[in-house]
Protein backbone atom coordinates (compact mmCIF):
# COMPACT_ATOMS: atom_id res chain seq x y z
CA UNK A 1 0.00 0.00 0.00
CA UNK A 2 2.85 2.29 -0.69
CA UNK A 3 4.33 4.05 -3.65
CA UNK A 4 7.04 2.02 -5.36
CA UNK A 5 10.56 3.32 -4.84
CA UNK A 6 12.39 4.16 -8.05
CA UNK A 7 15.86 4.31 -6.57
CA UNK A 8 17.88 2.88 -3.72
CA UNK A 9 16.72 5.56 -1.30
CA UNK A 10 18.10 5.29 2.20
CA UNK A 11 15.87 5.36 5.24
CA UNK A 12 17.24 8.72 6.35
CA UNK A 13 15.96 10.29 3.11
CA UNK A 14 12.36 9.36 3.85
CA UNK A 15 9.80 11.83 5.15
CA UNK A 16 8.75 10.46 8.53
CA UNK A 17 5.42 12.31 8.50
CA UNK A 18 4.41 10.56 5.26
CA UNK A 19 5.28 7.16 6.73
CA UNK A 20 3.25 8.02 9.84
CA UNK A 21 0.21 9.02 7.79
CA UNK A 22 0.49 5.76 5.86
CA UNK A 23 0.84 3.90 9.15
CA UNK A 24 -2.32 5.52 10.54
CA UNK A 25 -4.13 4.62 7.32
CA UNK A 26 -3.09 0.96 7.38
CA UNK A 27 -4.20 0.66 11.02
CA UNK A 28 -7.49 2.15 9.86
CA UNK A 29 -7.72 -0.55 7.20
CA UNK A 30 -7.13 -3.25 9.81
CA UNK A 31 -9.89 -1.76 11.98
CA UNK A 32 -12.22 -1.49 8.98
CA UNK A 33 -11.72 -5.13 8.06
CA UNK A 34 -11.96 -6.25 11.68
CA UNK A 35 -15.43 -4.75 11.94
CA UNK A 36 -16.36 -6.20 8.54
CA UNK A 37 -15.19 -9.66 9.63
CA UNK A 38 -17.16 -9.43 12.86
CA UNK A 39 -20.30 -8.56 10.91
CA UNK A 40 -19.64 -11.30 8.34
CA UNK A 41 -19.32 -13.87 11.12
CA UNK A 42 -22.50 -12.63 12.81
CA UNK A 43 -20.72 -11.39 15.90
CA UNK A 44 -22.02 -7.81 15.50
CA UNK A 45 -25.08 -6.44 13.67
CA UNK A 46 -24.58 -6.48 9.90
CA UNK A 47 -26.06 -2.97 9.37
CA UNK A 48 -23.04 -1.50 11.16
CA UNK A 49 -20.81 -2.03 8.13
CA UNK A 50 -23.33 -0.61 5.67
CA UNK A 51 -23.91 2.69 7.46
CA UNK A 52 -23.00 5.81 5.44
CA UNK A 53 -20.46 6.92 8.04
CA UNK A 54 -18.67 3.58 8.00
CA UNK A 55 -18.61 3.48 4.20
CA UNK A 56 -17.25 7.04 4.19
CA UNK A 57 -14.53 5.93 6.62
CA UNK A 58 -13.47 3.16 4.24
CA UNK A 59 -13.42 5.48 1.25
CA UNK A 60 -11.37 8.00 3.19
CA UNK A 61 -8.78 5.32 3.86
CA UNK A 62 -8.67 4.35 0.19
CA UNK A 63 -8.40 7.99 -0.83
CA UNK A 64 -5.53 8.53 1.60
CA UNK A 65 -3.54 5.70 0.08
CA UNK A 66 -4.20 6.91 -3.46
CA UNK A 67 -3.02 10.44 -2.62
CA UNK A 68 0.07 9.00 -0.93
CA UNK A 69 0.92 7.08 -4.10
CA UNK A 70 1.37 10.38 -5.90
CA UNK A 71 3.20 12.08 -3.05
CA UNK A 72 5.55 9.11 -2.64
CA UNK A 73 6.25 9.15 -6.37
CA UNK A 74 7.12 12.84 -6.20
CA UNK A 75 9.49 12.14 -3.30
CA UNK A 76 11.09 9.19 -5.07
CA UNK A 77 11.69 11.31 -8.17
CA UNK A 78 14.01 13.57 -6.17
CA UNK A 79 16.80 11.17 -7.07
CA UNK A 80 17.65 9.35 -10.27
CA UNK A 81 14.97 6.93 -11.40
CA UNK A 82 16.31 3.39 -11.67
CA UNK A 83 14.35 0.93 -13.76
CA UNK A 84 15.20 -2.21 -11.78
CA UNK A 85 13.90 -1.12 -8.33
CA UNK A 86 10.85 0.43 -9.98
CA UNK A 87 9.98 -2.68 -12.00
CA UNK A 88 10.69 -4.94 -9.04
CA UNK A 89 8.31 -3.02 -6.80
CA UNK A 90 5.70 -2.85 -9.54
CA UNK A 91 6.00 -6.60 -9.99
CA UNK A 92 5.43 -7.18 -6.27
CA UNK A 93 2.32 -4.96 -6.15
CA UNK A 94 0.94 -6.45 -9.38
CA UNK A 95 1.46 -9.99 -8.11
CA UNK A 96 -0.22 -9.05 -4.81
CA UNK A 97 -3.19 -7.56 -6.67
CA UNK A 98 -3.59 -10.69 -8.78
CA UNK A 99 -3.30 -12.86 -5.67
CA UNK A 100 -6.09 -10.86 -4.01
CA UNK A 101 -8.28 -11.44 -7.07
CA UNK A 102 -7.61 -15.20 -7.12
CA UNK A 103 -8.11 -15.70 -3.38
CA UNK A 104 -11.30 -13.65 -3.21
CA UNK A 105 -12.61 -15.34 -6.36
CA UNK A 106 -12.34 -18.65 -4.53
CA UNK A 107 -13.71 -17.43 -1.19
CA UNK A 108 -16.27 -14.80 -2.29
CA UNK A 109 -17.25 -15.71 -5.87
CA UNK A 110 -20.19 -13.29 -5.90
CA UNK A 111 -18.20 -10.34 -4.54
CA UNK A 112 -14.59 -11.03 -5.43
CA UNK A 113 -12.08 -8.21 -5.86
CA UNK A 114 -11.67 -7.73 -9.60
CA UNK A 115 -10.25 -4.20 -9.26
CA UNK A 116 -9.40 -3.14 -5.75
CA UNK A 117 -6.98 -0.76 -4.09
CA UNK A 118 -3.84 -2.62 -5.19
CA UNK A 119 -5.02 -2.78 -8.80
CA UNK A 120 -5.69 0.97 -8.68
CA UNK A 121 -2.24 1.61 -7.20
CA UNK A 122 -0.62 -0.27 -10.08
CA UNK A 123 -2.44 1.86 -12.66
CA UNK A 124 -1.88 5.08 -10.70
CA UNK A 125 1.84 4.38 -10.44
CA UNK A 126 2.13 3.84 -14.19
CA UNK A 127 0.23 7.07 -14.87
CA UNK A 128 2.45 8.95 -12.41
CA UNK A 129 5.53 7.57 -14.18
CA UNK A 130 4.26 8.92 -17.49
CA UNK A 131 3.47 12.36 -16.03
CA UNK A 132 6.37 12.74 -13.63
CA UNK A 133 8.00 15.49 -15.74
CA UNK A 134 4.76 17.31 -16.61
CA UNK A 135 4.07 20.67 -15.03
CA UNK A 136 2.75 20.12 -11.48
CA UNK A 137 -0.20 22.47 -11.95
CA UNK A 138 -1.22 20.60 -15.09
CA UNK A 139 -1.03 17.30 -13.21
CA UNK A 140 -3.20 18.65 -10.39
CA UNK A 141 -5.81 20.00 -12.81
CA UNK A 142 -5.81 16.67 -14.68
CA UNK A 143 -6.27 14.84 -11.38
CA UNK A 144 -9.19 17.06 -10.38
CA UNK A 145 -10.74 16.50 -13.83
CA UNK A 146 -10.45 12.73 -13.47
CA UNK A 147 -12.08 12.88 -10.04
CA UNK A 148 -14.92 15.02 -11.40
CA UNK A 149 -15.52 12.84 -14.46
CA UNK A 150 -15.36 9.68 -12.38
CA UNK A 151 -18.10 10.97 -10.10
CA UNK A 152 -20.23 12.53 -12.83
CA UNK A 153 -20.27 9.98 -15.66
CA UNK A 154 -22.37 6.82 -15.50
CA UNK A 155 -22.80 4.66 -18.61
CA UNK A 156 -24.54 1.29 -18.38
CA UNK A 157 -22.41 -0.10 -21.21
CA UNK A 158 -19.50 -0.07 -18.76
CA UNK A 159 -21.30 -2.29 -16.23
CA UNK A 160 -19.55 -5.62 -17.09
CA UNK A 161 -16.47 -6.41 -15.01
CA UNK A 162 -14.11 -6.16 -17.97
CA UNK A 163 -15.11 -2.48 -18.33
CA UNK A 164 -16.35 -1.52 -14.85
CA UNK A 165 -12.77 -1.10 -13.60
CA UNK A 166 -12.47 2.04 -15.73
CA UNK A 167 -15.00 3.78 -13.48
CA UNK A 168 -17.91 4.77 -15.72
CA UNK A 169 -20.25 1.90 -14.80
CA UNK A 170 -23.78 2.85 -13.77
CA UNK A 171 -24.27 -0.41 -11.86
CA UNK A 172 -20.93 -2.22 -11.49
CA UNK A 173 -20.81 -5.83 -10.26
CA UNK A 174 -20.56 -5.93 -6.49
CA UNK A 175 -17.09 -6.34 -5.03
CA UNK A 176 -15.71 -6.36 -1.51
CA UNK A 177 -13.13 -3.80 -2.66
CA UNK A 178 -13.82 -1.69 -5.75
CA UNK A 179 -11.46 1.20 -6.58
CA UNK A 180 -11.85 2.06 -10.29
CA UNK A 181 -9.47 4.23 -12.28
CA UNK A 182 -12.01 7.06 -12.47
CA UNK A 183 -12.09 8.81 -10.00
CA UNK A 184 -9.45 7.25 -7.76
CA UNK A 185 -6.35 7.62 -9.94
CA UNK A 186 -7.14 11.33 -10.07
CA UNK A 187 -6.31 11.51 -6.36
CA UNK A 188 -2.85 10.11 -7.05
CA UNK A 189 -2.25 12.76 -9.69
CA UNK A 190 -3.31 15.46 -7.26
CA UNK A 191 -0.83 13.99 -4.78
CA UNK A 192 1.89 13.86 -7.45
CA UNK A 193 1.42 17.48 -8.48
CA UNK A 194 1.17 18.72 -4.92
CA UNK A 195 4.15 16.65 -3.87
CA UNK A 196 6.31 18.09 -6.62
CA UNK A 197 5.34 21.63 -5.67
CA UNK A 198 6.07 20.96 -2.02
CA UNK A 199 9.38 19.32 -2.88
CA UNK A 200 10.43 22.17 -5.19
CA UNK A 201 9.88 24.63 -2.35
CA UNK A 202 11.59 22.37 0.21
CA UNK A 203 8.43 22.37 2.32
CA UNK A 204 8.84 18.71 3.23
CA UNK A 205 11.57 19.89 5.62
CA UNK A 206 8.82 21.47 7.73
CA UNK A 207 7.14 18.08 8.21
CA UNK A 208 9.61 16.96 10.87
CA UNK A 209 7.79 14.96 13.52
CA UNK A 210 8.90 15.08 17.19
CA UNK A 211 9.17 11.94 19.26
CA UNK A 212 5.46 11.65 19.92
CA UNK A 213 3.86 8.49 21.35
CA UNK A 214 3.47 5.68 18.80
CA UNK A 215 5.79 7.42 16.34
CA UNK A 216 8.03 4.37 15.94
CA UNK A 217 5.05 2.03 15.59
CA UNK A 218 3.32 4.20 13.01
CA UNK A 219 6.49 4.69 10.97
CA UNK A 220 7.15 0.94 11.00
CA UNK A 221 3.57 0.21 9.93
CA UNK A 222 3.78 2.81 7.18
CA UNK A 223 6.96 1.35 5.74
CA UNK A 224 5.55 -2.18 5.84
CA UNK A 225 2.00 -1.28 4.86
CA UNK A 226 1.83 -3.64 1.88
CA UNK A 227 2.91 -6.62 3.99
CA UNK A 228 0.41 -5.69 6.71
CA UNK A 229 -2.32 -5.31 4.10
CA UNK A 230 -1.68 -8.78 2.68
CA UNK A 231 -1.36 -10.56 6.04
CA UNK A 232 -3.86 -8.89 8.33
CA UNK A 233 -7.02 -10.52 6.95
CA UNK A 234 -5.74 -14.13 7.16
CA UNK A 235 -4.55 -13.43 10.71
CA UNK A 236 -7.84 -11.80 11.73
CA UNK A 237 -9.91 -14.63 10.28
CA UNK A 238 -7.67 -17.26 11.85
CA UNK A 239 -8.49 -15.70 15.23
CA UNK A 240 -12.11 -14.68 14.69
CA UNK A 241 -13.51 -17.78 12.97
CA UNK A 242 -12.70 -20.16 15.89
CA UNK A 243 -13.85 -17.43 18.29
CA UNK A 244 -17.20 -17.21 16.48
CA UNK A 245 -17.63 -20.98 16.86
CA UNK A 246 -16.97 -20.72 20.59
CA UNK A 247 -19.37 -17.80 20.98
CA UNK A 248 -22.00 -19.58 18.90
CA UNK A 249 -21.86 -22.65 21.15
CA UNK A 250 -21.93 -20.66 24.39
Amino acid sequence: MTGPPMHDQKTKDRVVAIDMIRGIAIFGVVLFHLVWDLAFLGMIPAPWVSSPLWIAFGRTLAGTFMVLVGISFALAARNKILARPFLRRMGVITAAALAITVVTRLTFPEAYVYFGILHAIVVATLVCAVLIRARPLFVIVLGITIVFIGNAVEISAFDPRHLAWIGFAADPPFSNDFVPVFPWVGLSLIGLGAGRIIEARSWFAFLAVPCVPLRTTLVFAGRWSLTIYLLHQPILLAILVPLSWIVGRA
